[in-house]
């Protein structure tokens, strides 16, 4: 079986991911966020999900709704269960597959629904860079720079995990756990669509840029100039989604 290394940025979304989730504890919304921690990369194919037990006690629901949401993912193919001391429910699908069913999310996602995720992530990262000005340190800044400027991964799987530990490094330069853990939240919830431009070369280096942009206005203080490249960022990335959108529905 592959072996895949665990990155901070795997890690972070995994936690996220797998946060407690109340008393809406059903099979579906399990099921849902089981879904989300694949298709966000946070598990990769062939990778083993947490035992039932653990994910029961993770995701704060009875043992018996996980079965039934592994049984969901099951039916669905997005894992198999093997048997045996290492058996477990393992990740089926394949990158390309994920990607496939990331377009399809993006295809059924309202366009007003998008737009305010768009909006939600704009205001949480702008808030944290805000507060990055204020608090980090030169060392803690250019260290994150120094990793952004060392990315160079041809493969769009590995770039998207690099980056995203970069992102989530720069969301934590605002040393705020609260607005840190926002940040990995919103930012889960927008990974399956953001993977989608990581073969557009474009994109790619506009979003390095953007980065570089942003770090820089932080190591300045500037927090007007941190907000101007946020929302640059996220109008960029909108308007790139909502073009593949509509590309999507008509069968493009």
């Amino acid at each position: 079986m592959q072996q895949h290394l665990e990155t901070p940025a795997a890690t972070r979304l995994r936690h996220a991911a797998l946060a407690p989730l109340g008393e809406e504890g059903r099979v579906e919304l399990v099921a849902s966020r089981l879904i989300q921690t694949i298709t966000t990369g946070a598990f990769a194919q062939g990778e083993r999900l947490p035992a039932e037990q653990e994910l029961a006690e993770l995701l704060g629901v009875a043992i018996i709704t996980v079965r039934g949401a592994l049984s969901h993912l099951r039916q669905r193919g997005y894992i198999e269960t093997k048997r045996g001391r290492v058996g477990g429910s393992f990740v089926k699908p394949s990158y390309q597959r994920i990607l496939e069913l990331n377009a399809a999310a993006l295809k059924d996602t309202p366009r007003i629904a998008l737009s305010d995720l768009g909006i939600h992530y704009d205001v949480i990262t702008t808030a944290c860079g805000v507060y990055a000005c204020r608090r980090a340190t030169t060392t803690e800044i250019d260290t994150v720079l120094q990793v952004l400027e060392s990315i160079n991964s041809s493969d769009p799987q590995v770039w998207r995990r690099q980056i995203t530990d970069v992102q989530l490094e720069i969301a934590a330069l605002s040393q705020s756990v609260r607005l840190t853990n926002e940040h990995i939240n919103v930012h889960t919830e927008c990974l399956p669509f953001f993977s989608l431009q990581d073969s557009d070369q474009d994109r790619r280096e506009q979003t390095r840029a953007n980065l570089v942009k942003k770090l820089e206005a932080i190591r300045g203080g500037d927090e007007s100039a941190v907000a101007d490249v946020v929302h640059t960022d996220s109008k960029q990335t909108m308007r790139w989604l909502l073009e593949q959108q509509s590309l999507l529905k008509n069968g493009g």
